[in-house]
């Protein structure tokens, strides 16, 4: 397979990833539970979107369509992001659960391509990292805090980490193309990021009195990056693209 085709694979998971995780955080505006988390959320919503959109211009630079063209008309068995990213938001301890396990595993991700051998994509890793860092800053901060501040918010975490956790495991969920990108330099694969993640997920987890279940005894949940989601995911899209379907043609 050529190395085009598994750039194009591992650009399309990481902007649908994003773009799907940013709209769930911005339901969160108006909603969330003190001000100072309302406004968080809005804007690592924000940032998030932004960073679907540097992927998907780099994907249309490779021929692919159009950015909103590729957000706002395809079906969910077409979109390529983890599972994880398209579950509803739930009550806050979910939210931040997940925000925590897929923004350390994106720090991570961005981590490894700032030195990619596909530049345009080593270019938007080293654009993003600080954006990155202030998120896996508010995600830790706020797990280390609710993780010992008392018995209703140690048992409410611990339940969103346990359902969780195998959903964030198919982040992981590896390429076709894995062998291509890893010998080719463009990605150093998902086994060494998961590795990485769950060494810092212990860490952060290690500072709370929260537990980890046996990773060994997890079943990844996966599926997401080969367009098969779960219910969620087609009426999350219809919402997002609602707007857009009423006048395709627009110019915002």
């Amino acid at each position: 397979m050529s190395n085009n085709a598994a750039t194009i694979e591992l650009l399309y998971k990481m902007a649908d990833d994003q773009l799907i995780l940013g709209h769930r955080n911005s339901e969160w505006t108006g909603f969330g539970p003190i001000l100072e988390e309302d406004i968080a959320f809005s804007s690592m919503a924000q940032d998030k979107i932004g960073h679907s959109l540097a992927l998907y211009t780099i994907l249309e630079q490779l021929g692919e369509r159009a950015p909103d063209t590729v957000a706002f008309t395809r079906k969910a068995n077409q979109f390529h992001n983890c599972i994880l990213t398209e579950l509803p938001n739930g009550e806050y301890d979910f939210s931040l659960i997940r925000h925590f396990l897929f923004d350390t595993a994106e720090a991570l991700r961005f981590e490894l391509l700032k030195n990619s051998s596909f530049e345009p994509l080593a270019q938007v890793a080293r654009k993003v990292r600080g954006e990155l860092r202030y998120h896996t800053l508010h995600a830790n901060t706020w797990i280390k805090q609710l993780g010992v501040a008392t018995e209703e918010s140690v048992s409410r975490l611990q339940g969103s980490l346990n359902v969780a956790i195998p959903y964030a495991l198919g982040i992981f969920e590896e390429s076709p193309f894995e062998k291509e990108l890893i010998t080719s330099g463009i990605f150093a694969g998902e086994h060494e990021l998961k590795a990485l993640w769950i060494n810092k997920v212990e860490e952060v987890i290690g500072e709370t009195n929260l537990q980890l279940p046996d990773w060994k005894l997890q079943t990844p949940i996966l599926g997401g990056r080969i367009g098969k989601h779960s219910e969620y995911l087609q009426l999350l899209l219809d919402e997002m693209s609602e707007v857009f379907n009423i006048d395709p043609t627009a110019e915002w």
